[in-house]
C-alpha cells in the first residue's frame, strides 16, 4: 500500500468515528492558514483551537490537532514546512476542537500526549446537564503519554517546558512554552478578545482560570508571543487587557452573588452590558459569561 493510500485510509477511518453532530457541520470551505510565529514555529488556523507546530529534524511537534475532517488538510499543512513526520501531538485539554485529529495522527505514528484527566475524559465521554453528548474516544485517539504536573521536551533545538494550571479552562489543561524561542501555547486558557469558555462540567473554574492568566504573565515578558486557544496571535499586552476583563467581570458577578441575587436575578440585571460590545462577539455572549462566572463562584 503506498504511503498516500494508506494516509487517505487512515483520514477516511477517522471521519467515520465522529459523532452525529459533528457529521452534519460543514468543513468543506474550511481552509488551514500557516503563520510563521519564531524560527522553525508556526500558528496553524482552520476551524476549532489554534494549532502549534514545532518543525526541524527532530520531527514535526504538533499542538492541538482540531476536527477529525480537517485531518487531511492539517497533515498537508505540516508537510508544506516539515520534511519530517509528525512525532508527537500535545492536546491543550479535552475537547473536540482540540483532539479531533488524534485518531488519524496517531494512526500515522504520532505520539500522543496529554494530562492525565485528558485520557481519562476521553475515555468515558460526558453527558452534559442540557443533554448534549460527547461519546467515547476510541481507543486510537486517547493520549498514550500522559503527565500529572509537568514534562520537558528537548526538540527541534528548544528547550519545551508544558505545565498543568489547576483547574482553569478544564481540569486538564496544558500550558506548553517554547523557552529559547520566547513562545507561549496556552490552549483554551485564553481567548483573545473575547469572553471565554470556562468549561464548569469539566472542571472548569473562573479562579484557577484567572490564577493561570497570573501565573503565565508573570513568566513572560514583552517579547513573547503568544498562540492562544483562540483568536489572533497575541502578546503580554493581550493577555492583560483579558486578565483585567475577567478580574472585572469576577468583581461585579460576586457583588451581586453577596447582594443575595439569585442566578437568574444576576442575569436579568445584566452586569457585563458595556463589555459586550468588546467582549461579547465571540462563542461565549455576555448572559452566557453572567451564568457561567456565577456558577463557579457560588459553587461549594
Amino acid at each position: 500500500m503506498s504511503h498516500t493510500v494508506k494516509k487517505s485510509a487512515i483520514f477516511s477511518a477517522a471521519v467515520l468515528m465522529i459523532s452525529p453532530a459533528l457529521a452534519q457541520r460543514d468543513f468543506s470551505d474550511v481552509e488551514i492558514k500557516t503563520t510563521a510565529v519564531g524560527e522553525g514555529i508556526y500558528m496553524l488556523e482552520g476551524a476549532g483551537g489554534n494549532i502549534g507546530l514545532s518543525v526541524g529534524e527532530d520531527g514535526a511537534f504538533v499542538i492541538d490537532d482540531q476536527f477529525a475532517p480537517l485531518a487531511e488538510r492539517i497533515v498537508t499543512a505540516i508537510e508544506n514546512v516539515s520534511e519530517e513526520p509528525v512525532a508527537f501531538v500535545v492536546n491543550t485539554h479535552w475537547h473536540g476542537d482540540h483532539t479531533g485529529g488524534n485518531e488519524a495522527m496517531g494512526g500515522m505514528g504520532a505520539h500522543i500526549v496529554a494530562h492525565d484527566n485528558v485520557r481519562q475524559r476521553l475515555k468515558e465521554g460526558l453527558t452534559r446537564a442540557g443533554g448534549n453528548t460527547t461519546p467515547p474516544a476510541p481507543d486510537a485517539a486517547l493520549p498514550v503519554i500522559t503527565f500529572s504536573h509537568a514534562m520537558s521536551f528537548y526538540w527541534n533545538g528548544n528547550d519545551i517546558r508544558i505545565w498543568h494550571p489547576e483547574n482553569a479552562h478544564t481540569d486538564g489543561d496544558a500550558i506548553i512554552f517554547f523557552k529559547n524561542a520566547n513562545i507561549v501555547h496556552m490552549g483554551d486558557v485564553f481567548f483573545n478578545g473575547n469572553y471565554p469558555y470556562v468549561d464548569l462540567e469539566s472542571g472548569g473554574d473562573l479562579d484557577g482560570y484567572i490564577a493561570t492568566h497570573e501565573k503565565v504573565l508573570g513568566k513572560i515578558d514583552d517579547e513573547t508571543k503568544i498562540i492562544p486557544g483562540h483568536g489572533a496571535l497575541a502578546s503580554k499586552a493581550d493577555l492583560q487587557r483579558t486578565l483585567d476583563m475577567l478580574k472585572d467581570v469576577r468583581s461585579r458577578i460576586q457583588a451581586l452573588i453577596d447582594d443575595g441575587m439569585s442566578e437568574e436575578d444576576a442575569v436579568a440585571a445584566d452586569p457585563l452590558a458595556d463589555l459586550n460590545a468588546d467582549w461579547g462577539q465571540g462563542f461565549i455572549s455576555g448572559e452566557r459569561m453572567t451564568r457561567t462566572a456565577y456558577r463557579s463562584l457560588s459553587a461549594e
